[in-house]
């Protein structure tokens, strides 16, 4: 059909300026992949079929914008390596961590590290995600970096959901570069990034003590803007080094964690329109005390994106829901902005504009619940009230009856 009308909907457009841009007893016209209108449905144009959705809530489809989903192996007995005493830091030293990730990724190949990634990301699509980011890292080498890429790019082939990629590979220091650091980073950066124009959408890297330097990040961004990929950043997560003051330097996409993000950085991000990514899964993980500074951020102004950080290590979550709770609990969002950070600011984080609102113009990608109140989407756990989805303005997932 041309053209269909999805009415008597309680609409969390985020356009507008009421709470969640509500829309009580709306409509939403789509046509061609695009919504054409939206409005109360007192005031809805004609349209070819019309579907009444019976006060259910309508939200654009969910947007997980930091993700680590393709990998190889397991890394279950460091959890209870955790729970036994041992810190990040320890396991990551140790040779465990990232590491232990990366031998196994590189064991695997392309399509079975798809089919490792699929159950994950049907758990993700359960839910309402309709567009996923999916960062590399596991690989640190050019052959398996890509490999890591083609991958996610299969999973938006196996499954109706837009798939963004990231090219992290400056996650870690492989261990045949243990005593070379300088020699990775030229890897990186001469041969690695030019490797990726057409499988990454962007670039990222793990600015922290255990990790790269600001000086290292400060390199891999330079050879990036010269190749015109746009820049994120892992941030602030463990100690405050100011790599989020470099990245808004860069006009960077986003700075994600940040949970030791000071003023000065704050400010930094607010003048650069960087996003702030919160991942509540690895703060739970790890039993981590210090908290994203939210409030410096609200009062900022600043954007801020709720994502999953599903990962083999720190943050096993396989539920956008689940982090929104956990963002509401442990970092003291508002449902509201839980739901905005995984809409219309997940979509921002990504440098995309035409999804995360349900506003016309915006691509047709819609989640459609059982409940009329779009805070019930952060309260419970363990709960999908996800009743259909629909993605380019076909219906993929559930009925709309």
């Amino acid at each position: 059909m041309a053209s269909y009308l999805l009415k008597n909907a309680s609409l969390a457009s985020f356009a507008g300026t009421e709470p969640y841009g509500l829309i009580e007893n709306g409509a939403v016209l789509v046509e061609k992949g695009q919504i054409r209108w939206v409005g109360p449905a007192s005031q809805a144009p004609a349209a070819e079929q019309a579907y009444d959705l019976k006060g259910r809530l309508v939200t654009p489809g969910l947007i997980d914008c930091h993700s680590h989903i393709i990998y190889g192996g397991s890394r279950a007995h460091e959890f209870e390596m955790r729970l036994n005493g041992a810190s990040y830091v320890d396991i990551a030293k140790a040779g465990g961590g990232i590491l232990s990730t990366v031998k196994a990724t590189r064991a695997a190949t392309e399509d079975e590290l798809v089919a490792q990634a699929l159950p994950r990301l049907d758990a993700l699509l359960s839910e309402g995600v309709t567009t996923l980011e999916v960062k590399s890292g596991y690989g640190l080498d050019t052959k398996s970096e890509i490999t890591m890429l083609k991958a996610a790019r299969k999973l938006g082939q196996a499954r109706a959901v837009d798939i963004v990629t990231t090219f992290l590979g400056a996650h870690a220091l492989p261990p045949e570069y243990k005593e070379n650091r300088a020699g990775y980073l030229s890897l990186i950066c001469q041969e690695m990034l030019p490797a990726m124009i057409g499988l990454a959408d962007a670039v990222d890297a793990f600015c922290e003590n255990i990790a790269f330097t600001l000086e290292e990040t400060a390199q891999l961004f330079e050879a990036a803007r010269k190749l015109g990929l746009p820049v994120k950043l892992h941030a602030e997560q463990l100690t405050n080094m100011g790599a989020s003051r470099l990245a808004a330097s860069f006009n960077a996409l986003s700075v994600d964690h940040v949970e030791y993000l000071d003023q000065d950085g704050i400010d930094s991000i607010a003048k650069s329109g960087t996003v702030a990514v919160l991942l509540p899964g690895a703060f739970y993980y790890l039993r981590e005390k210090q908290s994203p500074p939210v409030a410096g951020l609200r009062q900022a102004k600043v954007p801020m994106a709720v994502a999953t950080d599903l990962n083999p290590g720190t943050s096993p979550v396989h539920s956008l829901l689940t982090a929104m709770n956990m963002a509401c609990v442990l970092f003291g969002l508002t449902p509201e902005e839980a739901l905005r950070g995984t809409t219309l600011n997940a979509a921002k984080a990504l440098g995309l504009k035409d999804r995360g609102q349900i506003a016309t113009g915006m691509k047709a990608d819609l989640a459609i619940w059982n409940t009329d109140r779009p805070g019930n989407l952060s309260y419970p756990l363990g709960l999908n009230p996800c009743a259909a989805v629909i993605r380019n303005g076909a219906l993929i997932r559930g009925s709309l009856a």
